[in-house]
């Protein structure tokens, strides 16, 4: 007869807090336990040099104290630039180049010169992070792969003797191309042929405590399955319900790509019995322009990606699978890098030209403090540099004429004639046009012989379209401060609900407890 008691009492009592706890989080999900981040997350951005007229370092480090751009990531350990980045506290991942794993996987003495001649060298008045061990060893040189996890280790040696290992981390990136059959992510699984090297490289990030890097492009992912893949879910646009897409195992909804990738690699490591070891994103971006095949390489879509993208992670909005963990992500990249080969797209994925104008204005307005050129900065079109005059004249005469942009203070003897050149009538021109047309980013091209600038063309008289724009609007100004302050709330405002939800959860076992006391107390 006890037994018969004891059954449907201790059933209500399972039944109960199930049902509780399915209020806080899936029951569906697997149980995976990754280490929270100590630090904030954060938005970096890469740095590439196949930039012909590169910045100084001593300049590339002023404009990026200028732009508020706390952490970065080299493809080398430029000598140079991690002298210049001294007591600046700009956060730097310096990298092995892929050339160099040969050597240091096959010698633990050229591992250990080149922390010194690297790291040691320069820390901790450069605050070195991480190393970059190579960057997609495993997709793109595949012959360097069983060097990579020993020189990784002989890195590591070389660090602990340098009593460097506990500051500064190591991982190597990998390309999102390692994991099959990504959605639905709870599906996701690493390449086989790989197993083995990333089993390794796991338990070494477990017990380094060091992130697994990742470059993870939704462009890609949208460019393979056009018409599978919706662009908002890939832009971060805001979506219906009906627009989410669902993982049928976990029940899941995801609202765009990034967060669908980031969980399968999850899964992907806990295929591989890993639940400890976070995913840091170190490449990730869409380019602004691109040939025929790339339509989707505009201006338009690489602002949206990128401004939505540092949102979500300075929201803190974490993915479906861990809402609790949010990836910090660097962006790619800082610079267009106009060297590059073919495709087109390949020498546009920078927020700014060589020069440091921007390619673009983020819209990252209470965002935090990442990037100073923001929209509700006074933006400018105005000519380049170096375009021949018939190509500019071309231009010029499209703006004034079907255009309609306002070119009276160009004509003969008024306040902006003067210096009478088409570079200067032209920049007045574009810059009509594109205060006329709202200040949109594809608005201020005429084939590519116009940029966005933040400098204010204005001379002596001659006042341009942005700046009178600027004193008409001084009301707009403090509306847009106002709206950054109502972004800040909202952002506490998601805290505090996390809090709310742990208070719910610890209520629940308190109540679960509570109830199975009674139940014994009943049975005695």
């Amino acid at each position: 007869m006890a037994n018969t008691k004891k059954f449907p009492h201790f059933f209500l009592f399972l039944l109960f807090c199930c049902c509780f706890f399915s209020t806080s989080s899936s029951i569906f999900v697997p149980d995976i336990k990754v280490q929270q981040d100590k630090d904030e997350p954060y938005v970096g951005v890469n740095i590439g040099t196949d930039v012909s007229n590169l910045l100084s370092p001593a300049d590339l480090v002023a404009f990026l104290q200028l732009q508020k751009i706390t952490h970065i990531r080299l493809y080398d350990a430029d000598p140079d630039i991690l002298k210049a980045l001294a007591k600046t506290k700009i956060r730097v991942i310096i990298s092995v180049p892929n050339n160099q794993i040969l050597a240091i996987g096959s010698s633990n003495t050229t591992a250990a010169a080149w922390i010194g001649r690297n790291v040691a060298a320069y820390y901790p008045e450069t605050l070195i992070t991480a190393i970059a061990v190579g960057d997609e060893i495993l997709t793109t040189v595949p012959s360097s792969a069983p060097l990579l996890m020993p020189a990784i280790e002989s890195l590591y040696s070389a660090l602990v003797a340098a009593n460097l290992h506990n500051q500064i981390k190591i991982s190597t990136p990998n390309a999102a191309s390692i994991i099959l059959d990504p959605f639905p992510p709870s599906q996701a699984f690493f390449n086989q042929s790989m197993s083995t090297v990333l089993s390794k490289l796991l338990q070494f990030c477990s017990r380094t405590q060091s992130p697994l890097m990742m470059n993870l492009y939704p462009y890609y992912v949208f460019m393979q399955n056009k018409g599978v893949v919706p662009i908002d879910n890939s832009l971060f646009k805001p979506l219906t319900p009906s627009k989410e897409m669902v993982d049928p195992n976990t029940l899941l909804h995801y609202t765009n790509v990034l967060d669908a990738m980031i969980d399968s690699v999850y899964f992907s490591m806990k295929n591989l019995n890993t639940t400890d070891v976070v995913v840091l994103v170190t490449e990730s971006g869409w380019p602004s322009k691109g040939d025929s095949k790339e339509p989707y390489a505009t201006i338009d879509n690489a602002d949206t990606y990128n401004s939505n993208l540092i949102k979500h992670i300075i929201d803190r909005s974490g993915t479906p699978l861990h809402p609790e963990i949010t990836s910090s992500v660097y962006i790619y990249e800082l610079f267009n890098e106009d060297l590059r080969s073919p495709p087109l797209s390949e020498a546009n994925w920078g927020l700014f030209h060589g020069n440091s104008t921007p390619v673009y204005l983020l819209h990252v307005s209470g965002s935090g403090t990442f990037l100073a050129n923001d929209t509700t900065n006074q933006t400018y079109c105005i000519a380049m540099d170096g375009v021949d005059k018939r190509t500019m004249q071309t231009a010029l005469d499209w703006a004034c004429g079907p255009g309609r942009a306002n070119c009276s203070e160009i004509q003969p003897g008024e306040s902006c004639y003067l210096p009478n050149d088409v570079k200067n009538h032209a920049s007045y021109a574009f810059d009509s046009y594109y205060q006329k047309e709202g200040g949109s980013p594809s608005s201020c091209d005429f084939k590519g012989v116009a940029m966005i600038t933040t400098t204010d063309p204005s001379h002596g008289s001659c006042i341009f379209p942005g700046s009178k724009k600027v004193s008409n609007k001084t009301s707009e100004v403090a509306n847009a401060t106002q709206a950054s302050g109502a972004n800040t709330i909202r952002f506490l405002g998601a805290q505090t609900s996390k809090f709310e939800k742990n208070v719910h959860v610890l209520f629940g076992v308190a109540l679960c407890l509570f109830y199975y006391s009674l139940i014994q107390v009943q049975l005695s």
